[in-house]
């Protein structure tokens, strides 16, 4: 029991932690309307996100400890048009949350099943998760290997909608489109609860932060 107490602590840190990377996110903007992010998700070609070929990895931490682990994609598509990302969504599957750093098998299974609880993502309401990609623009004179797209979209968790912006590494050619990026969101805003001092008040050393990453690798082809 004392062993699940501590990893229920973590719990919403596996999941919620500031962005490791060097690169610095672009400010947040307001949430697009229907209207905007319906003409970018249908402009353009669309190439379809390849599951093998994708990946999305978690890693929380607090001033204890840390985690890291998984998460598969369920599906959806990047659109390119004149050779540039352009819109898109990816849909994630809630439901296959695990985690990749606690090998013995009841520990694990203890966290990843109160992440799957109501206490955090709810996964029997809210099976998958979703980002509308509704803008995508260009970092002229990128360095080889540093993002060189600004992008901003729509991200959905537990039914709730954000809008979020990031850095992005994009890769357009023969056909197929690499994406990768670091994806910091408050988790607060998605009324995910638990160890958050913004939505439950003064927690101490229980407290967790309500900062996510979510590293996305994602493979589209036409």
């Amino acid at each position: 029991m004392k062993k699940t107490a501590i990893y229920a602590t973590f719990a919403a840190a596996l999941f919620f932690t500031a962005c490791g990377g060097e690169t610095e996110a672009v400010e947040e903007t307001t949430a697009v309307t229907t209207e905007e992010a319906a003409a970018a998700t249908t402009e353009g070609e669309a190439y379809q996100i390849v599951q093998d070929q994708s990946n999305v990895k978690w890693h929380g931490t607090k001033v204890a400890g840390e985690h890291r682990g998984e998460i598969e994609l369920q599906g959806g598509e990047l659109r390119v048009a004149d050779n540039q990302l352009v819109g898109g969504n990816i849909v994630i599957d809630m439901t296959t949350i695990t985690n990749t750093d606690i090998t013995a098998a009841e520990d694990n299974a203890n966290l990843v099943g109160h992440l799957k609880s109501d206490d955090f993502f709810g996964v029997e309401a809210h099976p998958t998760a979703t980002f509308e990609l509704v803008n995508a623009s260009p970092i002229q004179n990128a360095a080889a290997g540093q993002p060189n797209y600004n992008v901003e979209g729509n991200l959905t968790i537990k039914g709730k909608t954000e809008p979020v912006s990031f850095p992005a590494t994009v890769n357009i050619q023969n056909g197929t489109v690499n994406a990768k990026a670091d994806v910091k969101v408050d988790r607060s805003k998605y009324d995910v609860r638990y160890g958050s001092e913004t939505l439950l008040g003064e927690l101490g050393d229980k407290a967790i932060s309500d900062e996510f990453t979510v590293t996305f690798d994602v493979t589209a082809k036409q």
